[in-house]
């Protein structure tokens, strides 16, 4: 019978890419690491890993090895789960990443739902969802709350159960209450390259006709309303940036403009009292 503790560390192994970031992750030594990968290649009779300059990678068999734990490790999780269901009141961590707006407007809201459960501790991160998504994988969190743009799909994985909140209109916010057309002449502030959003916010631009004159990039969308207040930059906002208050900015419709909020939790743990407790806050949130 393999052992279930080293088959996780070889799966963290193909998450984190290092010997020294599992270590890191599950706080065990590298050297501790490597032991027990090296005692599951003993267990197993093949070799898992091939040295690569100072670091490693899976063989062909070990890569093979990965993908039965994955579903291991799934059965594990819902084994827990419904043996947590059976105690009925929802108790235990659950460990949230959430990007901005999301953390702002809609975090606090359902930790005011959650607090009826008293033996349930919610702990959060502001993550955005290209890191927290593979995190969420790797085990580093329960829970992730992301955001997807037309055309800029979110990553699928089979792995991933994945949930959809709302929808949420995205508005043109200018110090004139301009067209999207007219902006083409005006700065701009967009989120960093790379992101979704700015993928998303150049292409519409582009379909606009112009290229955007991007001066000011921030991941902090307050930052992007008080640059539009104050005339220095159009932003493309979302309704959240907005929640309980009124806008302070002229904001004008734009074709597309609107993203879908999503929760995602690992297959298996999709379940679990805790997991499906908050989960049940946010969707009160949001409607």
């Amino acid at each position: 019978m393999l052992d279930v503790r080293r088959l996780r560390l070889l799966y963290e192994l193909s998450r984190r890419g290092t010997i020294a970031a599992v270590g890191e992750a599950l706080h065990s030594s590298p050297s501790g690491v490597s032991q027990q990968i090296a005692l599951l290649e003993h267990e197993v009779g093949v070799r898992l890993l091939d040295k690569v300059g100072r670091g490693v990678r899976l063989t062909e068999a070990g890569r093979s090895l990965v993908a039965h734990t994955e579903a291991v490790l799934a059965r594990l999780e819902r084994a827990e789960a419904e043996l947590a269901a059976f105690e009925g009141e929802p108790k235990g961590r659950v460990r949230v990443a959430s990007f901005q707006t999301a953390t702002l407007a809609l975090l606090p809201e359902a930790l005011d739902v959650l607090a009826e459960h008293n033996r349930l501790r919610v702990e959060l991160a502001q993550v955005e969802p290209e890191q927290a998504l593979p995190a969420l994988l790797a085990h580093d969190f329960d829970l992730v709350l992301g955001e997807e743009y037309p055309g800029t799909p979110a990553p699928v994985s089979g792995e991933l159960d994945r949930v959809d909140l709302c929808r949420e209109p995205i508005r043109l916010a200018t110090a004139g209450g301009i067209t999207l057309a007219a902006a083409a002449t005006h700065a701009w502030v967009m989120e960093p390259r790379g992101t979704a959003a700015r993928e998303w916010a150049t292409a519409m631009c582009r379909s606009a006709g112009f290229e955007p004159d991007v001066r000011y990039e921030s991941d902090d969308l307050l930052a992007h309303a008080t640059l539009a207040e104050r005339g220095h930059a159009a932003a493309f906002l979302p309704e959240l940036v907005w929640r309980g208050r009124q806008p302070s900015v002229p904001l004008t419709a734009v074709p597309g403009g609107e993203r879908t909020i999503f929760t995602s939790a690992r297959k298996g743990s999709e379940q679990h009292p805790a997991i499906r407790a908050v989960r049940e806050a946010l969707r009160r949130t949001v409607h």
